[in-house]
């Protein structure tokens, strides 16, 4: 790649590599992507539309890739019994996981709100009947992926890798290795994937814990952190699909999301069993 630019946003740490050199306005336009999406759905800060909406509950008006976000949620949510949910975030803020970064638990878990009682999510934005913390992560670092991939494409670059921490997705020929990170190691790969255009999203439950059995994976059907699975990859088209389908894969079967979405997986359980889908048999280390 002929440039590389790098930075903090969402609370992660950003590489942006392409085969052109990045102008000034467009390294500036990826910032402002991520500051715009972060004051919508951050709900770490204090004036987010996020925090609006648990503070006094109501609508928030959203831009048209947040339509996208919810059909995605959504049809996560209905796959999965409701295991993922973006009325998580209540449950999650109670096991300190909260605004402040507690890690202190204020209560035992309790499932989250049911969606159809709470919240309304259309193609112009979310409505909350009473407030609530709503939380994205099953997929919204996926989302900004995307939109800063797509603008670059936009802009006439055709060599493309953005990469949120681990979270990335790729427009160029030919493929790259990518390592995946061993769950209880993060010095080693429990093995290596190929590339090409498309996005590889990885999810692992060491990656934000806290006290014993507390991890920011939770089944929103119980408010308990999942400790069955403890890593999942995917590759899909899209990094908004493979993240949120990463976290899919915490609460249900792949055959369950086979039928809706396109994608491949690698799936690490608590026991050190290791499932992955069929083309992906060559990419764990014997």
């Amino acid at each position: 790649m002929a440039d590389s630019f790098s930075f903090e946003a969402i609370g992660t740490g950003w590489r942006v590599d392409t085969g052109a050199a990045l102008l000034p306005g467009q390294r500036a336009q990826l910032l402002h992507l991520a500051r715009e999406y972060d004051a919508l759905y951050s709900r770490f800060r204090t004036d987010s539309g996020v925090a609006a909406l648990a503070a006094a509950g109501g609508s928030l008006p959203l831009p048209p890739h947040g339509a996208e976000l919810g059909r995605l949620l959504r049809s996560l949510h209905d796959l999965t019994r409701g295991g993922v949910s973006p009325l998580v975030g209540d449950p999650l803020a109670a096991l300190g996981y909260d605004a402040g970064y507690s890690l202190t638990p204020t209560r035992a878990p309790a499932p989250a709100r049911a969606w159809d009682d709470v919240l309304t999510w259309t193609d112009d934005g979310v409505t909350l009947r009473e407030p609530a913390i709503l939380d994205v992560g099953a997929a919204g670092k996926g989302q900004l992926v995307d939109l800063m991939l797509e603008y670059l494409r936009a802009e006439g670059h055709e060599d493309v890798l953005v990469d949120a921490s681990g979270d990335m997705r790729r427009a160029a020929g030919g493929t790259i290795s990518v390592a995946l990170e061993h769950p209880y190691d993060p010095s080693s790969a429990i093995g290596a994937v190929g590339l090409g255009t498309g996005a590889l999203c990885a999810s692992a439950s060491n990656r934000r814990a806290w006290g014993d059995g507390l991890h920011h994976v939770l089944d929103a059907r119980t408010g308990r952190s999942v400790d069955t699975v403890v890593a999942t990859w995917v590759l899909a088209a899209d990094a908004m699909t493979a993240d949120g389908l990463c976290t899919a894969l915490f609460l249900t079967d792949p055959a369950d999301l086979a039928g809706t979405f396109e994608f491949d997986y690698v799936l690490m359980y608590s026991d050190g069993r290791a499932r992955y889908s069929a083309p992906l048999a060559g990419a764990l280390f014997s």
